[in-house]
């Protein structure tokens, strides 16, 4: 984002600062923002039978809780702070206006989108190897 764009954008967000070990959002709450992480990182975590599992680690200059705001559904993580943490609170319409404004920075959010689901699949098959070699699945 050019100098000028990122200036509006401070201009225009909220800047929030969390302690270690706050949380940001949770699982299965509405997104009505997105998170540009200035300084610190935070830890993806996702329910599951046995209590939260961290899944991603996120580090400054990413952008966290977009996919709730893509897709209009609940938020799919919860997001806690690692560390302090320096962000900026983009809100849905912000957002939005983000991407048709500069749309390198869509290709940006889908190219990161991908990854992620690259990854997840990655996982997947592996675990389902792991079941299989346990003969747990067929």
């Amino acid at each position: 984002i050019d100098t000028s764009r990122l200036k509006l954008l401070a201009f225009t967000s909220e800047r929030l600062t969390f302690n270690a070990g706050a949380v940001l959002f949770r699982e299965g709450d509405r997104g009505d923002s997105a998170y540009l992480i200035l300084q610190g990182r935070v830890d993806v975590s996702v329910a599951s039978p046995n209590g939260e599992i961290v899944v991603a680690h996120i580090d400054a200059n990413n952008i966290v809780g977009e996919m709730a705001l893509l897709c209009e559904m609940p938020r799919t993580a919860t997001v806690t702070a690692a560390e302090p943490l320096d962000t900026l609170k983009i809100k849905k319409d912000q957002f939005f206006q983000l991407m048709r404004d500069l749309p390198q920075i869509s290709l940006e959010i889908m190219r990161e989108l991908a990854i992620r689901l690259h990854h997840v699949n990655q996982d997947l098959s592996a675990a389902r190897a792991k079941l299989r070699a346990a003969g747990l699945e067929q």
